[in-house]
């Protein structure tokens, strides 16, 4: 992870896309959120949403999962370059969580995360927060998730 004063508000990182398939939407579904327009395409067809959707916390799960590789994979590229890597966490949690549309079994959703804040902890000298508007979008350009998150990181040692 970068240090805190290498962090700027407005970088933006393109995390990737993910395709939501039926089976992965029921898979979830019955592990964590087992409610039949998750879990059956009749139920899902007969409700609200017309059609079988994902959990929101599976939407939630998958953008984590891009946050974190996508960090792994920068942290990697540093360490190649020998530069130094400074270290994140914990989060202390995230604000403004918000499913704003469907995403239906099929949709790809494309990821990406901006800094909208970064500053450093009074009373932890060593320390940041960083703090990332995150949204995922469909293929038709609708914005279907965002959700603010909040990390500590490192700042750079004097």
């Amino acid at each position: 992870m970068k240090f805190l004063e290498d962090i700027r508000v407005g970088d933006k990182t393109a995390l990737g896309s993910h395709t939501f398939t039926a089976k992965e939407i029921k898979t979830f579904a019955q592990a964590f959120d087992p409610q039949p327009f998750h879990l059956d395409e009749v139920a899902a067809a007969r409700s609200h949403f017309g059609g079988l959707v994902a959990s929101g916390w599976h939407t939630g799960s998958v953008c984590i999962r891009l946050i974190v590789q996508n960090r792994m994979r920068q942290e990697e590229a540093m360490r190649a370059r020998g530069e130094p890597v400074g270290r994140t966490g914990p989060s202390p949690g995230f604000r403004e969580l918000k499913w704003i549309r469907p995403v239906y079994a099929g949709d790809t959703i494309t990821f990406a995360s901006e800094v909208i804040e970064a500053r450093a902890v009074q009373s932890r000298p060593d320390k940041g927060l960083v703090f990332a508007r995150n949204t995922g979008t469909n293929q038709s350009g609708e914005l279907v998730f965002s959700f603010t998150s909040i990390l500590f990181v490192d700042r750079r040692p004097a």
